[in-house]
């Protein structure tokens, strides 16, 4: 399984490479949370939270402020406008069917159990688009992938819907750590995907000694 931290130190580095990442999985974090604060800006804050930390994880660099802006400006302000909007705009749309079921309508609870369904399917697709390397270039391309992997790959899916529980349960015990999650399921997600990333062909074994 590949390596996702490596596991050297620097001479005269008081904290290892895993320290290193985990701060800047925070600072990570704290800057998607600011800026999702528009709520329309949401998708593109986590998709750039999401780059920012496979190029830390893959190239064994420091997450820097610097990069996560030059992310959120690649995404270009009309796409992300528009994801944002699509987004909340199927938010909006599940909020008032969950809503409608409540009313007392005839089958509102299979319908109530299979718009949950639903909503979580919708849920791992949309941060697995978010996580696609290049979901900054166009988001329909992404979200086909995205959904094409969430169909082969169902315990990476299992895996994205145990990290937004655990960020829901967190933000449960202790809300003020709320402006730091968008960090942790970011790096998960994105885990998710490395972890199905090949790693290429072995070398071939040397030739056997005939002397």
């Amino acid at each position: 399984m590949r390596v996702l931290v490596p596991q050297s130190r620097e001479p005269g580095e008081l904290f290892g490479p895993r320290f290193t990442l985990f701060a800047d999985m925070l600072a990570v974090g704290l800057a998607a949370a600011v800026a999702s604060l528009p709520l329309v800006t949401a998708p593109v804050a986590l998709a750039a939270a999401c780059t920012v930390l496979r190029r830390a994880v893959s190239e064994d660099r420091p997450a820097t402020l610097g990069q996560y802006v030059a992310e959120l400006r690649a995404h270009g302000l009309v796409r992300s406008l528009l994801a944002g909007a699509a987004v909340l705009a199927a938010a909006a749309l599940l909020v008032l069917d969950l809503l409608l079921t409540r009313a007392g309508l005839p089958g509102a609870r299979p319908m109530s159990g299979a718009l949950a369904v639903l909503a979580a399917g919708g849920l791992v697709v949309a941060l697995r688009t978010a996580a696609d390397p290049d979901v900054a270039r166009s988001w329909r391309p992404a979200l086909h992938r995205a959904a094409a992997r969430s169909a082969a790959d169902p315990s990476g899916c299992a895996w994205v819907t145990a990290a937004v529980v655990l960020c829901l349960a967190f933000v449960w015990m202790q809300p003020l750590l709320a402006p730091l999650l968008p960090g942790p399921l970011a790096f998960a997600v994105t885990a998710v995907e490395l972890r199905r990333t090949p790693e290429g062909p072995c070398p071939a074994p040397p030739p056997p000694d005939e002397g």
